[in-house]
C-alpha cells in the first residue's frame, strides 16, 4: 500500500527560536504588531510504501527519530493518509 506522511517539525517550546524572533521583528516593522509569537519549523511530505498503516507509521517514526528531527531541540508530529 502507498501512504503519504505530512510531517511537522518545530523547535521545542522551551527553546529560543531566532528565526521566529527575526520574523516577528520584521512583522512589527511592517505595522503588524498584533502578532504575539512566531515559531519557524519544517514541513516534510513523504510518500512511502508499506504493508499496512501500522508499518507505515513505524517507518515514519524511524525516519523522524533517526534523521529528520533533532530530538534534543525539536519535536515532531505527523499525519499519515493512504496515497491516491
Amino acid at each position: 500500500m502507498k501512504f503519504t506522511a505530512e510531517i511537522d517539525i518545530m523547535p521545542r517550546p522551551e527553546l529560543l527560536d531566532p528565526q521566529g524572533k527575526a520574523v516577528m521583528l520584521g512583522l512589527e516593522h511592517l505595522g503588524l504588531s498584533q502578532v504575539a509569537d512566531v515559531r519557524i519549523g519544517k514541513h516534510i511530505r513523504l510518500n512511502l510504501e508499506a504493508e499496512n498503516e501500522q508499518a507505515a507509521q513505524e517507518k515514519v517514526e524511524q525516519a523522524c527519530k533517526k534523521l529528520l528531527a533533532n530530538l534534543i531541540m525539536e519535536s515532531y508530529s505527523f499525519e499519515l493518509t493512504p496515497a491516491e
